[in-house]
């Protein structure tokens, strides 16, 4: 099973070209796949059948996994079978016609202008991690990158003078403009703050911790979090609600899907459409508001 495993992590790394975040989730899924096989008496991936499939479902069930893991799972485990065509060992993928619970699509969360206004007054700029926290969550509302892309940009990545940064994501290199006070808070780290907490070994990282090396992913989640809860914002905060922010927020001030799409790295323009379907929502709760409270009517 070893033997598959880094077979597979080969082929993910040389011949795919997902995020290192999209293929640590394939493995860590196959991982578990694999474990499983063995642990019922299956020597092999290539002896398993439709029928096996079925029964790693119903097991991923018994242990209350929701809907969109068991999918995301399985999705993981037909890209592994892929390989193993690929590679001549089977000659069909016995994962492809497993049926599978339809997930419940959750519409993103995101922060109304005065909330993110509170969350971005949080940081305290006179000393260095507030000053680098200020420009990460301006950076981060003013251009809805990924976290993932946060914490990958370097110094070079970002022309203060343009206004504009240059965001490496997995579909290559997009442009994103970034509004002024975000230019500020940005320049404002890097020329009075950035070299007090950077070492020799930070190279170009734009922004790293305390110690002087990359910011990591759980690191900025932390941050977020607390800065939320000293702004008093209760909503549930994920890595990713700046970035449904930014989108919601143009969406409402008249960008076009499109638009944003580009802005946001979406491959598929439906990854985008779920905030038309947020905006929509929003415009029917206001609407049934404004024609049945008493109040609104009469105001």
């Amino acid at each position: 099973m070893n033997d598959y495993y880094s077979l597979f992590r080969e082929y993910l790394i040389n011949q795919k070209s997902n995020s290192a975040n999209t293929r640590e989730s394939y493995l860590r899924d196959v991982a578990f796949f694999l474990d499983y096989l063995s642990q019922n008496g299956i020597a092999s991936p290539t002896l398993a059948d439709e029928r096996v499939l079925d029964d790693y479902v119903q097991y991923l069930r018994g242990l209350n996994r929701s809907a969109t893991t068991i999918s995301r799972n399985i999705a993981s485990v037909r890209c592994f079978y892929k390989f193993l065509i690929f590679r001549g060992e089977m000659d069909t993928n016995p994962a492809k016609t497993v049926k599978l619970e339809k997930a419940q699509k959750k519409l993103p969360q995101v922060l109304t202008g005065e909330e993110i206004d509170l969350l971005l007054a949080q940081p305290r700029v006179t000393d260095p991690k507030g000053c680098r926290d200020k420009a990460m969550l301006e950076l981060l509302y003013a251009t809805g990158i990924r976290v993932s892309e946060l914490i990958n940009l370097d110094i070079k990545d970002i022309n203060l003078r343009a206004g504009v940064l240059h965001c490496r994501g997995s579909k290559g290199i997009r442009t994103i403009p970034v509004y002024p006070s975000a230019i500020v808070a940005v320049s404002d780290y890097i020329y009075r703050m950035r070299d007090l907490i950077a070492d020799p070994e930070s190279g170009d990282a734009l922004f790293v911790n305390l110690n002087g090396s990359r910011l990591t992913r759980q690191g900025f989640w932390k941050i977020v979090k607390s800065y939320a809860t000293e702004a008093g914002i209760t909503k549930e905060i994920t890595p990713h609600t700046l970035r449904h922010s930014f989108a919601m927020h143009l969406l409402q001030n008249g960008a076009s899907v499109k638009d944003i799409q580009t802005m946001m790295g979406h491959a598929d323009i439906s990854s985008t459409q779920v905030y038309v379907q947020l905006l929509d929502l929003d415009n029917h709760v206001k609407s049934v508001y404004n024609d049945c409270h008493p109040r609104a009517r009469t105001s």
